[in-house]
């Protein structure tokens, strides 16, 4: 009897479980999670959610989910970061002190989003190395999400001077953004013509759709947007997902403009 009374127990407990819309969106969210942290082979993270499911799950949302990068989407460098990568540099650079290394840190910084952190590691690297030309660009790309484009400037543009095709033409995206955020609308302009005569970035051509837009010229703006979203539905995964924020703004930009 007793077994029979646990067992209506566990029964009803389970009922009142999955009977409850919280309890159901908690666990489609922990299962989310865990999924994203698989996918990006956070192993500490996943035992966390697993011990601790609502505080743990909540915490790796705002720390790794939300935070990673969330201030930087849109706007990669070039090449991988992780919690791993930042040790192994920050192992170097106590026993080597090399230029390169603070630079790789700063990278992986940069694509966290923890661009303070990026900043003094680029600090570091420029004074060891004050000419390397991917410190200097990826610098002055740092200091420009911090809302420092008179401090970017130099740097940048001394970089695209020495080298147009710098990081893929990336480089230039963040000289002509530079211009864009000192006012300078058509340097802008300029700069973003010469980005999408060589590369079909959705980034370069929605914000220079954004900026024609702006100074009246309408059918310019126009093509350039439906440039964009013809493409992107024959673009790879890995594109889509890194274009997702400027699909948006060409959307929005299009029906703008119709």
């Amino acid at each position: 009897m007793e077994n029979i009374a646990d067992s209506g127990v566990m029964s009803h407990l389970w009922y009142f479980v999955f009977s409850s819309p919280i309890t159901i969106a908690l666990l489609v969210f922990q299962v989310w999670m865990i999924v994203h942290a698989i996918r990006g082979r956070e192993w500490i993270w996943i035992l966390f959610m697993l011990v601790m499911p609502v505080l743990g799950t909540l915490w790796y949302y705002f720390t790794v989910y939300r935070g990673a990068g969330s201030t930087t989407r849109g706007f990669e460098l070039p090449g991988a970061s992780s919690r791993r990568r930042i040790k192994e540099l920050q192992a170097q650079i106590h026993h080597l002190d090399k230029p390169h290394h603070h630079s790789a840190l700063g990278d992986v910084y940069f694509q966290l989003g923890k661009l303070a952190q990026a900043e003094a590691s680029y600090r570091a690297a420029m004074e060891r190395d004050p000419q390397d030309i991917d410190t200097r660009a990826h610098f002055a790309q740092c200091l420009l999400r911090q809302k420092k484009p008179k401090e970017a400037l130099p740097l940048l543009q001394g970089v695209v001077n020495e080298n147009p095709k710098h990081d893929y033409g990336y480089s230039l995206m963040a000289l002509a953004e530079t211009h864009m955020a000192l006012g300078e609308i058509d340097t802008s302009i300029a700069y973003w013509q010469q980005v999408t005569e060589r590369h079909n970035y959705a980034r370069a051509r929605v914000q220079l759709a954004e900026l024609l837009h702006m100074t009246g010229k309408k059918e310019a703006a126009l093509a350039e947007v439906r440039e964009v979203l013809n493409d992107e539905p024959h673009a790879p995964t890995f594109q889509r997902k890194r274009d997702r924020v400027w699909i948006r703004r060409a959307r929005k930009l299009l029906r703008q403009l119709k």
